[in-house]
């Protein structure tokens, strides 16, 4: 299985792995769902305890495809869901989770996250996740495709020490964050949870990351991960329904990317020099 994956720390103090396992776009073909069942399955069984989901997935299908994955394991995993923005005023957002619950077949969520942000105003939100924390229906909760001037606004309205995440789209294709909002949320201990890391499967076809993977007989898609994975206070959350692309995918933090490697790989997808809207997909 190679080295331990190295351990990401939350804001509460509790670790978890730095590679997990996405489900966007699973549940959603009944011809695959043992396959999905069994990635996700091998995934927990390689140390990627990680488990991604939405309500928005599959309009719940993904939140039942893990419940039944992994439901009798429930103590192995982390699981993380999130609640629309249509939902999330204070009534909606308690419903909401209660609802993920029953596909879940758990008790309680590890992490909630707020999708994207709407009109709802954030306070509703946010006292709906307090409640459901001191219902023990949630452990924690945070935030998903907020920019610095939302998690500015999130701030003003609850303690930012209380937003245990912020998951927002990140690769090498995608690396406006670095300007301004991996540091601010780094400043304050703030994890991002990096989706879409193969920018749905395109970056493993690009000139660059393919010989670089040639030369250190790894996999394009472990190349592009374990740049990820170099970033402090990151967790990536690849979605795979193939067991093997699973294992491939864990070996990621096997890959030791050299200076020369990450010459190629700055060249060709240079870090921003300005602020820009952050992107979504």
């Amino acid at each position: 299985m190679g080295r331990e994956p190295k351990t990401i720390a939350l804001p509460d103090g509790e670790t978890v792995p730095a590679i997990g396992q996405g489900t966007w776009n699973m549940a959603e073909r009944p011809e695959r769902r043992s396959e999905e069942i069994a990635a996700l399955r091998l995934g927990v069984d390689l140390g990627m305890t990680v488990i991604d989901t939405a309500e928005m997935y599959g309009s719940g299908a993904a939140e039942s495809l893990v419940g039944e994955a992994l439901g009798n394991r429930r103590r192995e995993i982390f699981i993380v869901s999130k609640v629309l923005p249509r939902h999330a005023t204070r009534g909606g957002t308690v419903a909401a989770c209660e609802a993920s619950l029953r596909r879940l077949r758990t008790d309680h969520l590890d992490l909630y996250l707020l999708h994207w942000r709407e009109d709802v105003p954030l306070d509703e939100t946010f006292e709906a996740f307090e409640a459901l924390t001191r219902d023990g229906k949630i452990r924690r909760w945070g935030v998903s495709n907020f920019d610095v001037a939302d998690l500015e606004d999130a701030a003003a309205v609850s303690d930012a020490r209380r937003i245990a995440a912020n998951q927002v789209l990140y690769n090498l294709k995608r690396r406006g964050i670095e300007f301004d909002l991996l540091p601010w949320c780094r400043e304050r201990g703030i994890p991002i949870m990096a989706y879409s890391p193969l920018e749905q499967g395109r970056l493993v076809q690009h000139r660059t990351i393919t010989s670089i993977a040639h030369r250190l007989d790894a996999t394009p898609a472990q190349i592009a991960l374990a740049w990820i994975l170099r970033q402090d206070g990151v967790i990536v959350i690849p979605k795979s329904s193939n067991p093997d692309r699973v294992r491939e995918n864990r070996g990621a933090p096997d890959i030791e990317l050299g200076a020369d490697e990450l010459q190629a790989l700055e060249k060709a997808f240079p870090p921003p020099r300005r602020k820009t809207a952050l992107e979504m997909i």
